[in-house]
């Protein structure tokens, strides 16, 4: 199964401006920065939850959180090493 194109559901909706909320990531449009929303993912709520706590998100955007975190993730984890083949 090929993999979707990550970066285009992030790409879209993911800012960083110097001006905004001292750089940090933030969802377009919004202030609400990217450590809030994977923090209260976290903490136990859904995105159900969040959108309703935030109600200028939507759950398109909780899923670019997820999927720009994932990325980001998988850039900064070393691969595992391989068995050795006997």
């Amino acid at each position: 199964m090929e993999r979707p194109d990550t970066n285009a559901a992030f790409d879209a909706r993911i800012v960083r401006d110097p001006a905004l909320m001292g750089g940090e990531a933030v969802l377009r449009g919004t202030r609400v920065t990217l450590r809030t929303v994977l923090a209260t993912l976290a903490e136990g709520a859904t995105s159900e939850q969040i959108v309703a706590d935030f109600p200028s998100l939507t759950i398109e955007d909780v899923r670019a959180v997820v999927a720009y975190a994932a990325a980001s993730a998988e850039e900064d984890l070393p691969l595992a090493a391989l068995p050795a083949q006997r």
